[in-house]
């Protein structure tokens, strides 16, 4: 998994509640190999028309979202079906951190076994930074894990909460089952140590 430290990158606001994993990516799409990249399936009836043509007025067809890596959207971000596939099409399209007043509770956990980060603001915090972004459609944002803090275009700054053993796995690069492994050695003596003191088990 890839190291999360700092972003510093162009964004783009969606102000739509309750965007759902089928908005994300739609199911007709989940048939593909995980190596097959789903960035080209992200948003994918929001973004075209039934004849494959962009819709002019969606965010991501801007000429102004080239290259956005932070995406800060609205309340209930990710709710909906348990599909891991809507975090594949985000990190393939190439969006490292998506900020939300709340998200959908397995796409959340899902975000952070994939190395994307989910970043909770108040609904006012996240209001304003998406209100700059618009402003400022060429404006960086800046997602620092380590200090967490996100800094808007202006140069205001917000503050977020993360889990401590969430924070380390995205700072190491790591998913549960590598920090597991990581820990084979303590767990080989742990397991020493129980068989000689623990005979009657």
């Amino acid at each position: 998994m890839e190291k999360f430290q700092r972003i510093d990158a162009p964004a783009v606001a969606m102000a739509m509640p309750n965007i759902d994993t089928d908005q994300i990516i739609p199911a007709r799409f989940l048939r593909k190999p995980r190596q097959a990249g789903y960035g080209d399936f992200l948003f994918h009836d929001l973004r075209f028309a039934e004849n494959g043509a962009p819709k002019p007025g969606f965010i991501l067809n801007r000429r102004d979202a080239a290259g956005a890596r932070v995406l800060v959207a609205e309340r209930n971000f990710g709710c909906g079906s348990s599909r891991e596939h809507a975090v594949y099409a985000l990190w393939d399209y190439g969006f490292r951190a998506v900020i939300a007043p709340s998200f959908g509770d397995i796409f959340f956990g899902n975000c952070f076994k994939n190395g994307l980060l989910p970043v909770v603001l108040p609904a006012e915090a996240a209001a304003a930074l998406r209100a700059e972004i618009e402003g400022h459609p060429n404006g960086r944002v800046i997602v620092d894990l380590e200090t967490q803090r996100v800094t808007a275009p202006s140069g205001k700054e917000f503050a977020f909460d993360v889990d401590p053993f969430r924070k380390h796995c995205l700072l190491q690069g790591v998913d549960e089952i590598e920090f597991t492994l990581g820990l084979a050695d303590a767990i080989a003596a742990f397991e020493r140590r129980q068989a000689a003191e623990w005979r009657w088990l």
